[in-house]
């Protein structure tokens, strides 16, 4: 009995094993696959893609090329309102609960890892006051066209849903109701390379992981 025991976990772990190997596989390649987009400008509106390992973002000036997130990010949003003095803003996408609860890989846990995998409609987007990034590890400049910063702002503010707000990590940032589900297949990195390939920068035509990503920038 014990035999048959050991033989099925094995079983198990082995297909679980195979799966991830599967996936991680399938990720790169998607993420190497070209999706299009125009070469980045001499001059433009410079933006940034932001790293931190686990998520990717993006950073873009609050008010260029006309378009704003006023009426969507307000400073009592936070909870230290001093900050929305700051210029830039920090964007990401993801599940709700992974996102609020794994600000880094320390607070990664497994079933919060297969929950998400899972799929959720709880998403949210995480959103950051904040200066200019200029030379900060884990972030990316990216040059655009007015027309292209336009596109991205348009993608962005797409992906905001009607609800209340909640603080986040610190007193910089909040949690924002999104749109969309999340799922192995639609991750915050696949919405990071969503957002880029809507405003026409060069990407992979699948990015789940964050070096699909970045690896294009």
């Amino acid at each position: 009995m014990r035999r048959k025991w050991l033989r099925r976990s094995a079983g198990t772990l082995g297909a679980v094993a195979l799966i991830a190997l599967l996936y991680l596989f399938a990720g790169l390649v998607g993420g190497a696959i070209p999706a299009g987009g125009q070469a980045p400008p001499a001059a433009g509106i410079r933006i940034y893609v932001e790293d931190n390992g686990i998520h990717t973002g993006i950073v873009l000036p609050k008010h260029v090329a006309g378009m704003g997130f006023d009426d969507l990010v307000r400073a009592r949003d936070i909870a230290d309102p001093r900050y929305a003095g700051h210029g830039w803003l920090s964007i990401g996408w993801g599940d709700r609960a992974f996102y609020i609860g794994t600000p880094t890989w320390g607070d990664v846990k497994p079933a919060t890892i297969a929950a998400a995998a899972i799929g959720s409609d709880a998403v949210a987007l995480h959103v950051g006051h904040l200066p200019e990034p200029v030379g900060e590890p884990g972030v990316y400049p990216v040059m655009l066209t007015p027309d292209q910063y336009r596109r991205l702002v348009a993608a962005i503010r797409a992906s905001f849903a009607d609800g209340a707000p909640v603080h986040g990590y610190g007193p910089y940032d909040a949690f924002y109701v999104a749109r969309g589900r999340y799922s192995a297949v639609e991750t915050c990195n696949a919405w990071t390379g969503r957002m880029l390939r809507a405003a026409g920068v060069p990407m992979g035509r699948w990015t789940p992981f964050p070096v699909t990503v970045t690896s294009w920038l």
